[in-house]
C-alpha cells in the first residue's frame, strides 16, 4: 500500500518539472528487464509516467499503474496514447499472468508490505523479470544530507527497507535469480530525486526542486529545512561541502538496481 498518496496528490501538478526519466537509469532497467517488443510490461507505481513513456520510446509496450489519481491524470494528460490505471500495489487491477515483466522506480519505500506487493507482481506475471530501482536503508545512512536535515533524513531512513528486507521479500514471494547492482549518482543525472544533488548541492537551495521530493514534502519540518538551507549556503560558499561529499562516499552506492525472475 502506498502510504503517502495525499502528498503525491499535492505535488503531482509540478512533478514533471524536475522528475524526468534519466537515460542511463532507463537503459539499465530495460537491459535488466531483458525487454523485447510486442509483449506487455507493467510500470508499477509509475507516478506521472516519465519512465513509462521512456520505455515506450524504446519500442516497448507498457501499462502504467499508480494509486495516486492525480498522478495518473497527469500521466494520461501528457501521454494519452499510453495505457494508465489507478490501482493499489497490494491489489493490482489486472488479471493473472498478463505481463512479461515489471518495473518499479523509486517507489518501494511507499509500500507498507513488500512481500504482499511482490506476491501481486508474481500473480500478474506470466514469466519474466521484476526490476526495481531504489535506495536502501544502509545506503541512505551515508547521505551527507543528514548533516543539514537530520530529522527529515532519520524519518526517510526509517521508512526505507534494508537490502535484506528487499531480497528476502522477493524470495518469499517466489522470485528467483535475485541480482543487485549499485548506482552512484552522476552529475548529469536528469531525474532529480532525493540524493540527485549529491554532487550538485546548490540544487537543494531551489524550493521547486525540494517540493517534488517526498522526503521534503512529507517528512520535513519547516524550521529544520530553513536552518539546513542556511547552513548549506554557508558551506557551499566556503567550500566545506566538498569535504563532506568526499567523506560520504560509499562503495555500496547511492541507489540500487534489484532484479528477480519468475519462470
Amino acid at each position: 500500500m502506498v502510504v503517502t498518496i495525499p502528498i503525491y496528490n499535492q505535488i503531482g501538478f509540478n512533478y514533471n518539472s524536475t522528475r524526468k526519466a534519466d537515460p542511463f537509469i532507463t537503459q539499465t532497467i530495460i537491459n535488466s528487464l531483458e525487454a523485447v517488443p510486442k509483449v506487455k510490461y507493467l510500470d508499477l507505481a509509475c507516478g506521472t509516467g516519465n519512465y513509462t513513456y521512456a520505455y515506450h520510446l524504446n519500442g516497448l509496450d507498457f501499462v502504467g499503474v499508480d494509486e495516486s489519481k492525480l498522478m495518473i491524470e497527469q500521466a494520461a494528460l501528457n501521454q494519452p496514447q499510453l495505457r494508465w490505471a489507478i490501482g493499489n500495489a497490494e491489489n493490482l487491477p489486472f488479471e493473472n499472468s498478463v505481463f512479461n515483466g515489471i518495473t518499479c522506480t523509486n517507489a518501494i519505500h511507499h509500500f507498507k508490505n513488500l512481500q504482499l506487493v511482490f506476491k501481486e507482481c508474481v500473480r500478474v506475471l506470466k514469466s519474466g523479470n521484476l526490476v526495481i530501482f531504489c535506495s536502501t536503508r544502509e545506503q541512505m545512512k551515508n547521505y551527507w544530507l543528514k548533516h543539514y536535515f537530520p530529522k527529515m533524513m532519520r524519518r526517510s531512513i526509517e521508512q526505507m527497507p534494508t537490502l535484506n528486507a528487499i531480497t528476502d521479500s522477493l524470495e518469499r514471494a517466489g522470485f528467483q535469480n535475485i541480482k543487485t547492482s549499485p548506482y552512484f549518482v552522476q552529475s548529469d543525472l536528469q531525474d532529480l530525486f532525493l540524493y540527485s544533488g549529491k554532487n550538485r548541492p546548490d540544487l537543494y537551495l531551489d524550493e521547486g526542486f525540494r517540493r517534488n521530493i517526498s522526503s521534503f514534502a512529507s517528512l520535513a519540518e519547516t524550521d529544520e529545512v530553513n536552518n539546513g538551507i542556511e547552513m548549506l549556503k554557508v558551506d557551499i560558499e566556503n567550500g566545506t561541502i566538498h569535504k563532506l561529499i568526499e567523506r560520504s562516499h560509499s562503495n555500496a552506492g547511492d541507489y540500487l538496481f534489484v532484479s528477480g525472475s519468475r519462470t
